[in-house]
């Protein structure tokens, strides 16, 4: 199994409660709706929290003085294989969800703080 991950960060004029409100309500039934034309098999939100208390735990595993950018959020989207991952790009039905989601996309997140990570997954337990 493949998956993607896309560190998240918000569009300015958005708070973390409206990107994370948005993105839960009206994103993810878009991505549902087209997740068979994608042939995704699994997707997850996962809404990040910035808590005073979370700081300390943040802090030990950065050198002294960086801070750790602070993403709004992570998506993973899961595929069976690469092959069935390269096979979307001559899709026309995948073509088109495709662009119906970067179109979302684009009303709430900003795409240049917001990496993509394309990986294999090793099940360990």
């Amino acid at each position: 199994m493949i998956k993607l991950s896309f560190c998240l960060t918000r569009k300015d004029h958005l708070s973390r409660q409206e990107f994370q409100n948005y993105w839960i309500n009206n994103h993810a039934p878009l991505v549902q709706s087209v997740s068979k034309d994608l042939k995704i098999l699994t997707y997850h939100q996962i809404h990040c929290q910035d808590f005073d208390f979370l700081s300390g735990a943040r802090m030990a595993r950065v050198t002294q003085g960086a801070l750790p950018h602070d993403y709004d959020g992570i998506a993973e989207l899961c595929w069976e294989s690469w092959e069935v991952f390269k096979r979307l790009s001559d899709d026309q039905d995948a073509q088109k969800a495709g662009k119906i989601l970067l179109e979302d996309e684009a009303k709430f997140i900003n795409f240049e703080k917001s990496p993509l990570m394309f990986s294999d997954i090793k099940e360990i337990f």
